[in-house]
């Protein structure tokens, strides 16, 4: 494994986790390796001692025991690599102020000046059920990635996917998401 690669991983898990943008198991992140290919966590890594062994490589051309090692979000993952050629890293978040504000509300609209300048307006997609989120969410999550012209989502009680070809632009867009949520929530208050 690329260790440059793995320290980057290493730096911005334990920031997530930290911020509680990740939980003990909690929250994904992968790097694309190839076209066939990523680096994704694995179903129990816990995030804050995020290691060469929270890791695992797997193939899209074969679905083996890898697979069964991977986040519960890997199938998300193949398929935005997939459908989106500019995605070279992706995370699955659940920030408490984003996501609650989410609950609420069809659009977040940043009042603040970070989350206006860099992210605009942001809608919340609906999954509208949960009891089968996962099978739909691979096609779904991919399918808004290219209709939309953006590279994060938020759902509706579940939380945030992003992309992004630079592993520190994904993050920043994550962190001013939440901080302005945030200030939203408050400012409502």
């Amino acid at each position: 494994m690329d260790k440059i690669l793995l320290k980057h991983l290493q730096d911005i898990s334990l920031s997530l986790f930290r911020k509680d943008f990740f939980g003990i198991y909690h929250g994904s992140i992968s790097s694309k390796i190839s076209s066939g290919s990523f680096l994704i966590n694995k179903h129990e890594t816990i995030f804050d001692e995020f290691n060469e062994d929270s890791m695992i490589k797997i193939h899209s051309d074969s679905k083996d025991y890898r697979w069964n090692e991977a986040s519960i979000d890997a199938n998300i993952h193949e398929e935005i690599y997939k459908n989106v050629l500019s995605a070279k890293y992706i995370c699955y978040t659940m920030p408490q102020y984003t996501t609650s504000y989410s609950l609420y509300n069809e659009l977040i609209t940043p009042k603040d000046y970070f989350g206006k300048t860099v992210l605009g307006d942001i809608e919340v997609y609906d999954p509208k059920q949960f009891v089968d989120w996962y099978e739909r969410a691979p096609a779904e999550i991919s399918n808004y990635f290219t209709i939309n012209d953006t590279n994060i989502m938020v759902i509706k009680g579940y939380g945030i996917y992003a992309y992004d070809r630079d592993i520190y632009e994904l993050v920043k867009k994550i962190a001013i998401l939440e901080k302005s949520c945030r200030l939203l929530s408050l400012a409502r208050d």
